[in-house]
């Protein structure tokens, strides 16, 4: 696929991001895209590998080396015909999926991998720039009635296979928007919001119907899905958050990354908020949690104005290479540095918080940490211990939690009786997505807890299947790789 030399003509280039004085002004997107010439360069470099293990790397299967192949040769609506195959949104793939597709690279063994996830985003604006993709309703209607659960990734996979397939699917979201953690967890500065909107008016045109502003289980109850629909897809993401219990948690100034995130979506959209507003402008800020959401804190607080902003994260600094024991074409634990590190932030490795500080008035004035060491044990998980002596306070008056979440809430699965792993994730097979509930399935991040936006179209693509297959008999819509769906 592509150039049989290109990997060795062409080095891996990127696109180029606006000065950091510039873009922390706005909350736009502020990628400086790749010249076509430039981007049929980056398509060769992907060599005739034999085995194209990005596949594996892949959870939605995509056919890259034939997209790749079809950029190269100048071949756009070639290669928007074969990267929609495989998947819904890759507009939404194209911004914010870590690329697991590059890890596995052939390539990357010893060079860097062929730029992916790059010229999947080109692929798509390239499609949508020159009207490629157009609503497509299904050319007949089966008389099945379907309810999806969340307008997350994989509420929007589920609905739009479903939809394909002729039924009816009505989307339930509790929300005032469509979009889930796309639209409320995601800063704008990594995707603007009219790249749901643009998508979300293609699924309407092709029959889909959106409510937005119900909770299911509280506003619309179980019983009533139930007799209204003929089956039930619940795509709710992992929307329990891990708190942080020590001293001083429940002071002001202490907030959860997705009370803070969501908030400032709603008023980078003019939408009215809730409570008081949170805000980093001239604070000292803590953001602790190494992961993509501790990233987006930080990038909204330098974008807030904020004095300062330091990232704790509890795992040791990792190497820039492969980590031992973690060969290709495995995920590796190396050290990811985002373009929001890069606009300010200090971070601080094996380092754990003890106890926040407070005033007379239970403000917020600092935290106390101290360093930690992991050490192996044989046969055991490592276990985590704190260096005598390294205790230090830190002055801060707002500490943003991006611990992650520890599974999904349970009122719909409460009232439909569904039962539930320890984890307290919703209890279903990868094989059919099947709940022990007939007719309910459940699919991402409410079934495998939080995960990547790339498995959850994955999930929501693979549930359809097997809902069409519940309602029909059997199913002609594709699994995982299947590739035989050629619709923009």
């Amino acid at each position: 696929m592509g150039k049989t030399t290109g990997f060795m003509e062409f080095d891996r280039k990127d696109e180029a991001y606006s000065p950091v004085t510039e873009r922390i002004k706005n909350y736009k997107e502020f990628t400086i895209p790749l010249k076509e010439k430039e981007l049929k360069d980056q398509g060769a470099r992907c060599m005739d590998c034999g085995i194209p293990f990005c596949h594996s790397g892949c959870p939605l299967g995509n056919l890259i080396p034939d997209f790749n192949d079809a950029v190269y040769q100048g071949k756009w609506e070639k290669a928007t015909k074969i990267l929609h195959s495989t998947n819904n949104f890759p507009e939404f793939t194209g911004r914010l999926c870590p690329a697991p597709c590059e890890e596995a690279c052939v390539l990357g063994i010893n060079e860097d991998p062929v730029s992916i996830e790059n010229i999947e985003k080109n692929i798509v604006e390239t499609a949508f720039k020159n009207g490629w993709i157009i609503p497509e309703a299904p050319a007949k209607r089966t008389d099945k009635k379907v309810a999806v659960v969340g307008s997350g990734p994989a509420g929007l996979a589920a609905a739009q296979q479903l939809n394909r397939a002729g039924h009816t699917v009505t989307v339930f979201e509790r929300d005032e928007k469509i979009g889930g953690l796309l639209r409320y967890g995601i800063p704008d500065f990594k995707m603007e919001k009219h790249i749901i909107d643009r998508r979300l008016e293609i699924m309407e045109k092709e029959g889909i119907t959106f409510k937005t502003g119900i909770n299911v289980g509280i506003d619309v109850t179980a019983s009533e899905l139930r007799d209204q629909f003929d089956s039930i897809v619940l795509c709710g993401g992992a929307t329990v958050r891990r708190k942080l219990p020590i001293p001083g948690a429940d002071l002001k100034g202490v907030v959860q990354a997705m009370d803070f995130l969501p908030q400032n979506n709603r008023k980078v959209d003019g939408i009215p908020y809730e409570g008081e507003e949170l805000t980093a402008k001239d604070k000292n800020v803590i953001v602790i949690g190494g992961g993509d959401t501790g990233s987006d804190c930080i990038g909204t607080s330098i974008r807030h104005g904020a004095l300062s902003v330091t990232n704790f994260e509890i795992m040791p600094k990792g190497t820039t290479e492969r980590p031992e024991g973690q060969p290709w074409p495995f995920w590796p634990m190396r050290l990811r540095t985002s373009t929001s590190h890069k606009e300010g932030a200090d971070r601080v490795f094996s380092i754990s918080t003890k106890k926040f500080i407070g005033d007379k008035d239970g403000n917020l004035t600092g935290l106390v940490t101290s360093e930690v060491i992991w050490e192996n044990v044989p046969g055991q998980r490592p276990v985590l211990k704190e260096v005598e002596g390294s205790e230090k306070e830190w002055e801060c008056s707002l500490a943003l939690l991006a611990l992650g979440f520890t599974g999904s809430e349970t009122t719909i699965a409460d009232e439909l009786g569904l039962e539930m792993d320890p984890r307290t994730n919703i209890k279903a097979s990868v094989r059919d997505y099947k709940t022990n509930v007939p007719g309910v399935f459940v699919a991402g991040d409410q079934r495998r807890g939080q995960s990547l936006i790339v498995w959850a179209i994955s999930e929501g693509r693979q549930a359809a299947h097997h809902v069409d297959a519940y309602l029909m008999g059997d199913s002609n819509l594709p699994l995982k790789g299947d590739g035989d769906l050629p619709r923009v």
